[in-house]
């Protein structure tokens, strides 16, 4: 992402029984092709997915396939939330001052009475500290990971607010770490508390991954960008972080280490995660962009391959769904993002990040979003709108999500906010976002009826 805003999904396919009856969206020429279908069975790429990943996958597989097939579907909203800058970051946001974490997951319930049904957080870039680090001990920790340092809570905060969405605050003493959502920072010594959601299940969660640059001392936004890495004047520097036995890629798997221990963590509570690493790898060259954009199509793909194997083969994790979202590609900013594709035995969902277009200037004058939603399809996947600045249902573009039925749409952070301070760009009235979360052509989340329409612990069945 270029630090902006996402999210949202419709639901149907596997959980249809639990979605009310829409308007039906129709593909054109419907009645003269047969649909090509998305896989349903997230054991298609990983033998041992758990069964709480393979319900959230068929889910959303289930909203695609109902998409292609002209049914009635729904699109799940969602919100990704910039915890590091939320807690640290006091020119962040729609006022000047610190936030407690997950402000902008909170956001939402205060202007529409309700929440997202889908929540992504960070566990990169860090905050400009010297190394990797987590706030207090916890069962995920490992000596290389060092306690209570200074602006590394928001780690602890993302793994809390992940579990929270899934399983419900305040939650029951379920084994994990902070059941009541609050605790105290011991690095600050200020108290900081997640927002309660009902107390039961109320949501996906997803995390992104602002990797800074393998072997970067500093962990920041900053190093996450080209032009601060070793690639910005060493031209086989990204081959050596791809290539098994260099200083290099021992560096990258020291910083996917840190990944795994957080994801484990979920994993051991049956957590499942959409994991979106490495994304808008598609930036033209010269057009800047983070350190793994701009690379040779084949070095990045063994580098998703790479974590990939990582995760699911030497580390175990079975709860993962991982998206691959290239930016839009425009042709100046984006370039056309088929030859970075790591292949389907390797991703999950497709998706884009949409900084293109705008609701008030479409791309090309075509329908907003259409011209991504169209380009996906040739993937075979669940696509989404993985980021923007702008909810889909807003009074530019009311019919967003019967043209470009996307299963999941994510705003970007503070975007959500209308009086924004910190970026001008992206503004939601609040009357779009009311629109949007009030829609029929929306799940949202929430414990219960009253603060959501779409009952969360049917993905919690055994």
């Amino acid at each position: 992402m270029r630090m902006r805003g996402r999210v949202q999904l419709i639901g149907a396919g596997a959980c249809a029984a639990l979605l009310t009856p829409l308007t039906l969206w129709a593909w054109p020429e419907a009645a003269e092709r047969r649909p090509t279908l998305v896989p349903t069975d997230l054991r298609d790429r990983d033998p041992q997915a758990t069964a709480a990943a393979r319900r959230v996958y068929a889910l959303l597989a289930g909203l695609e396939n109902d998409a292609r097939r002209g049914r009635s579907t729904r699109t799940v909203i969602g919100q990704h939330v910039e915890l590091q800058n939320e807690r640290y970051n006091a020119q962040y946001g729609d006022y000047r001052g610190v936030k407690q974490p997950g402000y902008y997951y909170r956001k939402v319930r205060d202007i529409t009475g309700r929440l997202p049904g889908f929540v992504e957080v960070d566990l990169g870039p860090g905050y400009g500290g010297q190394g990797w680090g987590v706030g207090e001990p916890r069962s995920y920790s490992r000596s290389a990971w060092p306690s209570c340092r200074p602006h590394w809570g928001y780690a602890e905060d993302a793994v809390d607010l992940a579990v929270g969405v899934w399983a419900g605050l305040p939650r029951e003493a379920d084994g994990s770490y902070n059941p009541t959502g609050t605790r105290e920072d011991c690095a600050s010594g200020t108290t900081v508390s997640l927002p309660h959601n009902g107390g039961g299940p109320a949501g996906i969660v997803g995390f992104s991954f602002h990797q800074p640059y393998p072997g970067s001392e500093v962990k920041g936004y900053k190093q996450t960008m080209r032009r601060n890495s070793p690639a910005a004047n060493d031209s086989g520097w990204f081959g050596r972080v791809v290539t098994q036995g260099s200083d290099e890629h021992r560096e990258l798997l020291l910083d996917l280490s840190y990944l795994a221990d957080h994801l484990q963590y979920l994993a051991a509570l049956g957590v499942p995660v959409l994991l979106r690493p490495y994304h808008e790898m598609n930036t033209a060259p010269g057009k800047g962009g983070f350190w793994w954009a701009g690379q040779d199509p084949g070095a990045y793909r063994k580098l998703w391959r790479i974590m990939h194997d990582y995760l699911v083969g030497s580390r175990g994790l079975h709860n993962l769904i991982f998206v691959w979202s290239p930016n839009s590609w425009d042709g100046t900013y984006g370039q056309e993002p088929r030859d970075y594709y790591p292949g389907s035995r390797y991703v999950d969902i497709v998706g884009v990040d949409d900084y293109s277009d705008t609701p008030s200037r479409p791309f090309h004058g075509e329908t907003w979003t259409e011209v991504w939603y169209r380009g996906l399809e040739q993937y075979h996947k669940p696509r989404i709108m993985a980021e923007s600045f702008h909810v889909p249902l807003n009074a530019a573009q009311p019919r967003t999500l019967s043209a470009t039925p996307w299963v999941l749409w994510t705003v970007w952070g503070q975007a959500l906010s209308y009086d924004n301070v910190s970026s001008p760009r992206g503004k939601n009235t609040n009357e779009d976002v009311k629109r949007t979360y009030g829609s029929p052509l929306v799940i949202t989340g929430g414990a219960n009826d009253r603060q959501g329409n779409f009952d969360w612990r049917s993905l919690h069945k055994t």
